[in-house]
């Protein structure tokens, strides 16, 4: 039907009343079955309906009204539209949500805000199709039943579609500065551990073992005379 004419019953009220065109030509321009048409001829069909002119309204040429008057085979072609209408932007709103599934609303808002810290409110607002007001007071738990809700996933509520939901998730991590590298100890690769250790002694103390230390204080060589001379004396006394 997108190649069909405005008002396709009054637009062949017209051509029947004001052209020689066959039933079947009338019929594949407006998209109608050539019984109706025939109807519309006949007084049977569409009797209060007032006949448009598709000269007028751009719709034909009356060059190729007079074609097809000349060869009952040539299908009447649409006219082209020289004026072009720009496309109406569809400004995206909140998303709707069916009246069964608004009491759980609240309760996928608390599960995107613990789950997804990083989710701006207007993406909760799209996800969750939610008003501001309402996640600021989740968030600082004023709400006016806080104290029952429970986090559920708006994916298994029904409120969003798991795509809609990784979307504005990779999109928040976008704008997130990026972590610095961590660093603390990390595991040896593999090649490390598990290669052969070779030991190769490269001192003397290597090979034959380290030698006894020292004493610090070493004692006093002994000396004969002074022994003797002690004992001579223990033996005037007595």
């Amino acid at each position: 039907m997108s190649n069909a004419p405005l008002m396709p019953k009054a637009t062949a009220v017209w051509l029947v009343e004001n052209t020689s065109l066959t039933f079947d030509q009338i019929a594949e321009f407006c998209k109608l079955h050539p019984l109706e048409v025939k109807g519309i001829a006949d007084g049977e069909v569409a009797s209060g309906i007032r006949g448009h002119d598709p000269i007028t309204s751009g719709q034909l040429t009356r060059e190729e009204i007079e074609r097809a008057e000349k060869n009952p085979s040539h299908p009447l072609k649409l006219a082209v539209s020289k004026v072009r209408l720009p496309e109406a932007k569809r400004h995206r709103g909140p998303r709707y949500t069916p009246l069964s599934r608004r009491q759980d609303r609240p309760n996928a808002i608390l599960w995107l805000v613990r789950n997804h810290p990083e989710l701006k409110d207007a993406q909760i607002m799209r996800l969750a199709g939610t008003t501001k007001t309402t996640i600021a007071a989740i968030r600082d738990r004023t709400h006016w039943n806080s104290s029952a809700l429970t986090p559920l996933d708006p994916v298994t509520l029904g409120l969003c579609s798991q795509i809609d939901l990784d979307f504005e998730v990779q999109r928040a991590s976008k704008d997130r500065p990026a972590l610095a590298p961590d660093q603390g100890p990390t595991l040896v690769p593999a090649e490390e551990t598990t290669q052969p250790y070779y030991y190769e002694p490269t001192s003397h103390e290597d090979v034959f073992g380290s030698s006894p230390k020292k004493e610090e204080a070493e004692e006093e060589e002994i000396d004969v005379e002074s022994v003797f001379g002690k004992l001579k004396d223990l033996k005037t006394k007595e």
